[in-house]
């Protein structure tokens, strides 16, 4: 079966010139969309031609795409899977899950086979090689997640410069005047946009407040101990009275365990708050108030658009779920002295 990497390797040009091309997104210069409609012609590449959208030809299959790569966070990642799941078989829809680590070769092999009624598309990049498949098929396509690019996309997520935002709010509301981010490895920074939407929130409130902040990356590929433990103790040692902690439960623990080394009560000689995690924080050390990433709601809305799109015509547009807090009691005013 024909797809757009063949008709981008045969015409010498990238998928998304392809993908701009067939639908006219963007200009693309005389010379080059000829050598494409040859190739197209050629290999006898036919995007999707929606006939499953008519109902009595549709498939009930959605395909999700959730690469799996050897530093992938699995118990988050799976949570949004089985979120889906849940979502789309009380919608009539059975999932197809596409783990193919190159993730556009198995959204590219399905909807060129008319496989699936819809696509959902998991742990996305902010240049995301899928956006521009998306653009040139006919499946309705949702992201779950958001792309730097997401302009003519269905996308939903969290509003997670919100929620950042937020995170500042409530501990400057608290009294305090010096926060400290612990975030994510520094890879995470660079694979996905939704860690710097967060910092970019956090760092932006911080400034606007005029309260001092820092930030720290807590490994650099994945969490290192010794990267978590010194931003926890430099940040106290710099007279950090709260902490905002974006990252998975191990980060957390780690956090919390320099603080009981050091003596200091959560909710009373310190303040701590988890923003945008995914896992139960009712399982940790310690009780933390947080700003939850609640798969089930993105999960919800993303299936609910793709049944809604074999309906209707929906203008795409991107969809940020708003924060919500949390308490539990672990943010307080700061100690004196």
């Amino acid at each position: 079966m024909t797809s757009i990497h063949d008709v981008a390797k045969a015409a010498g040009v990238s998928i998304s010139t392809v993908s701009y091309a067939l639908s006219g997104n963007r200009p693309v210069s005389e010379n080059t969309r000829s050598r494409i409609e040859a190739a197209v012609r050629e290999l006898g590449y036919q995007p999707n031609a929606g006939a499953r959208m008519l109902a009595g030809r549709r498939t009930h299959i959605f395909a999700l795409t959730e690469p799996l790569r050897p530093d992938t966070h699995a118990p988050t990642h799976m949570a949004f899977v089985l979120a889906t799941s849940v979502a789309a078989r009380k919608r009539g829809y059975d999932i197809l899950l596409l783990t193919d680590e190159q993730a556009s070769a198995g959204m590219s092999r399905v909807t060129a086979s008319d496989l699936v009624d819809a696509v959902l598309v998991l742990d996305v990049a902010p240049d995301d090689e899928r956006v521009a498949i998306a653009r040139s098929i006919r499946t309705p396509t949702i992201f779950i997640g958001i792309p730097d690019d997401s302009e003519g996309l269905h996308c939903v997520d969290l509003d997670f410069h919100g929620a950042g935002s937020l995170a500042v709010d409530r501990l400057v509301h608290a009294g305090h005047r010096s926060i400290a981010l612990i975030g994510q490895a520094s890879l995470a920074y660079q694979r996905s946009n939704f860690p710097r939407r967060l910092l970019n929130g956090f760092e932006a409130r911080a400034e606007e407040r005029g309260v001092d902040h820092s930030f720290s990356a807590s490994g650099e590929t994945v969490t290192d101990p010794r990267a978590v433990r010194r931003a926890v103790e430099t940040a106290l040692d710099d007279g950090a009275s709260a902490l905002v902690v974006h990252a998975a439960d191990d980060v957390h623990e780690i956090a919390l365990a320099v603080l009981a080394e050091r003596g200091l009560a959560v909710g009373t000689d310190i303040s701590v708050l988890s923003a945008g995690a995914s896992f139960d924080t009712a399982n940790l050390s310690a009780a933390v108030d947080t700003i939850p990433l609640i798969p089930q709601l993105s999960c919800d809305l993303a299936v609910d658009l793709a049944v809604r799109s074999l309906e209707e015509s929906l203008t795409p547009s991107v969809h940020l779920i708003p924060p919500e807090y949390r308490e539990v009691g672990s943010v307080a005013p700061p100690r004196l002295g």
